[in-house]
């Protein structure tokens, strides 16, 4: 029996990228897929059908079965059809993955408004616009997975104001899901991806890579650690009845390899038995605490991974391991 046979998944922005390699494993995992795509540009404009179109046919000649939704997660009552699409179409609706996203990149005082909503309404409000009535759902079904894909952007990328809080919006939507839902048994998890995808192509040095090499750069990531198709598999783990005791967890997949990210947790602290006066606090701050201020996350997130202490794995076969933090392999 497949991970996730019986099992019927929604997936936005599943026509392209990291979305797309998500529809196929799910699909070759033995779930059918709703796969809701607009096709349009990075920036959201336009449409196009056939990405979507090309995805159903491969998720068939896996061997499933799926239904395309070309509607946009940004509205309301099209993201409430996506989940009876699923209900009507294959009986219920045991997994949702928001992947659906757009790009409006610019400094915070040179953002416009529009900017500003175009990127929050697909990522943030549209990862509401899906969850409202699918948690409505699993709520009576008493079962069911969300994965919300984030970004290490998150963490702030200074480029990109609107999609870094839209991620970081993810994150704390998909906590709040978590500790709703728990109950019900349905889980929620993040996935900060990375991979070379079109966003990656779009940008300016980009055209260097394909006129030296007559290829793109997504197109050179195939089979390589920058492939993102390599998110996929934690994707379907989370989304499976293996996964039922992970919830609420953030992870980052980074070339072939998955890191659990670290809950928000308590650094330091200053206290006293009265209150104190601004003075008063900034002379304990800078003769306590300041020393333990970390410095900013540094971005792309997660590539720390690729500097820990070679003795700090543990074998698991040949090919693969598991870091130890901190402790030396026995």
């Amino acid at each position: 029996m497949a991970l996730l046979d019986g099992k019927v998944a929604l997936v936005t922005g599943g026509g392209r990228g990291i979305g797309r390699g998500i529809v196929l494993s799910l699909a070759a995992c033995g779930a059918k897929v709703i796969i809701n795509d607009v096709g349009s540009s990075l920036s959201g404009v336009g449409r196009d059908s056939s990405p979507a179109e090309q995805v159903l046919a491969e998720v068939k000649a896996l061997g499933s079965d799926g239904a395309i939704n070309n509607r946009s997660v940004a509205d309301y009552a099209s993201a409430d059809d996506m989940v009876q699409q699923a209900v009507a179409t294959f009986g219920r609706l045991d997994i949702v993955v928001h992947a659906a996203g757009v790009l409006r990149d610019r400094m915070i005082f040179n953002m416009s408004e529009e900017e500003w909503d175009a990127v929050i309404d697909v990522h943030l409000k549209g990862f509401f616009n899906v969850l409202r009535p699918a948690t409505a759902f699993m709520r009576q079904q008493k079962s069911g997975r969300i994965i919300g894909l984030s970004s290490g952007s998150a963490y702030g990328d200074p480029g990109q104001p609107n999609y870094s809080a839209a991620k970081a919006g993810i994150i704390g939507l998909s906590y709040s899901t978590a500790k709703a839902m728990a109950k019900y048994g349905v889980t929620s998890n993040v996935v900060l991806p990375t991979g070379t995808t079109r966003m990656i192509d779009s940008k300016p040095d980009s055209r260097a890579i394909f006129e030296h090499t007559g290829k793109w750069p997504s197109e050179l990531a195939k089979g390589t650690p920058k492939d993102p198709d390599n998110v996929a598999p934690l994707v379907s783990f989370l989304a499976s009845d293996r996964a039922a005791d992970v919830n609420g967890q953030v992870f980052h997949s980074h070339g072939f390899g998955y890191t659990l990210v670290d809950q928000p947790r308590t650094l330091a602290r200053l206290e006293s038995s009265t209150a104190w006066s601004p003075e008063q606090l900034a002379s304990a701050f800078e003769a306590f605490m300041a020393k333990d201020v970390p410095a900013n996350a540094e971005l792309p997130f997660g590539r720390d991974v690729d500097r820990l202490d070679p003795t700090e794995w543990q074998p698991i076969d040949n090919e693969r391991r598991y870091w130890l933090r901190g402790q030396k392999a026995p």
